[in-house]
């Protein structure tokens, strides 16, 4: 009994010392927050996305607290969260245009089948497999999904074949595009008119006989375009976004209707 008695008491004993070790640490190492740090934090999203540039929610407030950090780039937060950080930080600030994630391919079914794939369909691996997936066009979406599965807003999914972006729900994060092993999904402004979906660079000839949808480079678009904004650069139509009155002659022009705003895909 005593044993057990002796036991319990070196037990309380150390209990009672660590815990007032515990006590002199937590003032020792105590590092005061700046309340701003939380109440920026409490403005964003919680999303993590990493779309502001930072490796997450928290380490964006800090950055805004303490190193001046712009207040309007937490993207899923949008202009109301900017808003409330720059009343808290008692700064103006201004409204960031909204960018948004956009696949370059129209392909998916239209594009054909070179052979059968019946490995784990993952856009990754169907990427080193031969000839870089089993469609014939090498620079199309492969369709398996990857950026669906990194993307947290459900904002892109896989419609008759390829990726399409709703870009009403889209925070422009771009966790898609770092998914996407073919390079196919871009940032564009929101409102940008004339986004040309296709990635495909062969010459005409050669992606008539792989794709349905694939641009041809036919020029038509450059030719039209009152504003010197579009021009075929290695057989693709490539937009000046800058330059661009969003007239919507060069879609209207397009043989194979390649040619959107970013609305219009979703």
């Amino acid at each position: 009994m005593s044993n057990i008695l002796f036991a319990v008491l070196v037990l309380g004993g150390l209990g009672l010392l660590l815990g007032a070790l515990l006590a002199v640490a937590s003032k020792v190492f105590h590092v005061d927050v700046d309340e701003r740090v939380l109440a920026v934090e409490d403005c964003l999203s919680g999303a993590n996305c990493g779309a502001c540039g930072y490796a997450g929610c928290a380490a964006y407030a800090s950055a805004v607290v303490s190193s001046g950090a712009p207040v309007n780039k937490c993207a899923p937060g949008g202009r109301e969260a900017a808003a409330k950080i720059a009343s808290i930080m008692g700064v103006d600030h201004d409204e960031a245009e909204r960018f948004v994630a956009f696949v370059r391919c129209s392909g998916g079914e239209k594009a054909m089948i070179k052979y059968n794939y019946n490995g784990i369909r993952d856009c990754a691996m169907a990427a080193a497999s031969i000839s870089g997936g089993p469609r014939s066009c090498s620079a199309g979406c492969i369709g398996y999904g990857n950026c669906v599965e990194a993307c947290l807003f459900d904002a892109i999914h896989i419609v008759d074949g390829v990726a399409k972006v709703d870009h009403d729900k889209c925070c422009g994060c771009m966790r898609c595009a770092e998914a996407c092993p073919k390079n196919l999904i871009v940032k564009v402004p929101f409102h940008a008119v004339g986004t040309i979906a296709c990635n495909n660079t062969d010459k005409g000839g050669i992606t008539r006989k792989v794709c349905e949808a694939g641009c041809l480079g036919c020029k038509l678009c450059e030719k039209n375009c009152p504003n010197n904004a579009v021009h075929v650069e290695d057989n693709i139509s490539v937009k000046d976004f800058s330059k661009c009155q969003k007239c919507g002659i060069c879609a209207e022009k397009c043989p194979r209707k390649l040619i959107f705003f970013p609305t219009d895909i979703a």
